[in-house]
């Protein structure tokens, strides 16, 4: 039998995110099911199987410079040794004879090297007279000279499965001759907003009413995830509403995300809906912002509950997730946002006890060096800050303030995003 919701909160309350981190992302287990696409299709897609190259990589002992080909035999120990020129190998016109001593070929970047050379001297270094050239002793058998196969040699593995492809992938897979690969099918997400007093965009405002700013940037932060989206709207702040709905979503999609009504307000009911129609994992945090964020489960689908504040419904995408929903997708390699230290040209000010999330500004300074200013004001209802900013500062749950020229973690934006 599931404990009340009132246990679950005294137990849970002091989670950290590295734990809540954790605990999401253990929780959380591939979906099945695969397609066939193109890679016209592909960008961004998931590989449901390895690719094995069909071919080696390079396809041929090509040249890597434009320049010479000769045999190194040929190659004086001092001084320099005269060879008579006798052809032009360019790339997808190879050099059709053997080399001989005494010989060179004239070598274009990528043309296969033409049978009995082995080195390729760079035109700068060589002085031409006619049909002669000169070189000296200071190269070796194989220099510039790339071998069939030393990328990738065929059957090897070229991309593995789980991987989330990225424009160099596509361009490696046009390389091998592959069109058509199999991937995961697409993540099915369900997301929308909770609070009587949200309006969607073109109804008109009454007082003490606002638009729904955080179902637009869900959208934008899970359209940049590649994923197929369910969105549910605006639901009221009424149990009845609430339990239709989440039940319609739970049996609809992989996953769904809320914001809003985690708290403990009297209107906050999300909890106790999740408690009784599946499980909650969790729902406080020691962070800021972004403490209420509910994990669990309705009907086996994952569930989170994201606070109602602008703010603290981007940090904890990011944070929390982003990441969770690309292991749910098929991802094999999922990590944590990556923070990078530079030095700070501002105070942050921050009492122990939580992991803070600080808007910021990442810039250049007279030397050349990186340094991160605070935003200012770091309220959750702040969104703009989300958009003049363009980084997180992350302060240790057991830190205190910082001072200028500290070293700090930063999470640049354009970083969170896959």
């Amino acid at each position: 039998m599931s404990q009340p919701v009132d246990k679950l909160v005294s137990r849970e309350f002091k989670l950290d995110v590295a734990q809540a981190q954790q605990r999401i992302w253990q929780d959380c287990a591939a979906i099945t099911g695969y397609q066939k696409i193109t890679l016209h299709d592909a960008l961004h897609r998931v590989l449901a199987e390895p690719i094995h190259s069909p071919i080696n990589v390079p396809t041929n002992t090509n040249s890597a410079v434009d320049g010479y080909a000769v045999l190194h035999t040929d190659i004086p120990a001092e001084g320099r040794q005269a060879l008579q020129l006798i052809g032009t190998a360019y790339a997808g016109a190879p050099f059709a004879h053997t080399l001989r001593a005494g010989q060179a070929v004239r070598i274009m970047t990528g043309a296969v090297i033409p049978e009995g050379a082995d080195c390729v001297v760079m035109q700068e270094q060589v002085q031409v007279h006619q049909d002669q050239i000169e070189i000296d002793g200071q190269h070796r058998a194989g220099e510039n000279i790339r071998r069939a196969g030393e990328d990738l040699a065929a059957g090897a593995i070229a991309l593995a499965a789980g991987k989330r492809l990225q424009p160099a992938d596509l361009g490696l897979l046009a390389s091998l001759g592959i069109n058509e690969i199999r991937v995961w099918r697409r993540l099915r997400v369900a997301f929308f907003s909770t609070g009587d007093e949200l309006r969607s965009l073109g109804e008109p405002l009454a007082k003490g009413q606002i638009y729904d700013s955080n179902r637009y940037t869900l959208r934008g932060m899970l359209k940049a995830l590649d994923l197929d989206l369910i969105d549910l709207g605006v639901v009221k702040d009424d149990p009845q509403s609430l339990r239709q709905v989440l039940r319609s979503a739970a049996a609809e999609a992989d996953a769904i995300i809320t914001s809003g009504g985690v708290s403990v307000g009297d209107a906050d009911y999300l909890r106790e809906i999740m408690q009784s129609l599946g499980e909650m994992h969790f729902w406080q945090i020691a962070m800021k912002p972004g403490r209420p964020l509910a994990y669990g489960r309705i009907a086996d689908t994952p569930l989170f509950g994201l606070p109602g504040n602008p703010v603290a419904v981007m940090v904890t995408f990011y944070q929390f997730v982003q990441p969770a929903l690309l292991k749910l997708s098929g991802v094999s390699e999922v990590h944590a946002p990556r923070c990078f230290q530079v030095r700070s040209g501002s105070t942050f000010r921050k009492r122990p006890g939580r992991t803070e999330f600080q808007r910021a500004i990442l810039e250049t300074d007279e030397q050349g060096e990186l340094q991160v200013h605070s935003f200012g004001r770091q309220g959750s209802g702040i969104l703009r800050s989300m958009s003049e900013a363009n980084c997180l500062v992350v302060l240790p749950k057991d830190s205190g303030d910082v001072e200028v020229g500290d070293r700090v973690a930063v999470q640049v934006f354009e970083g969170l995003m896959p």
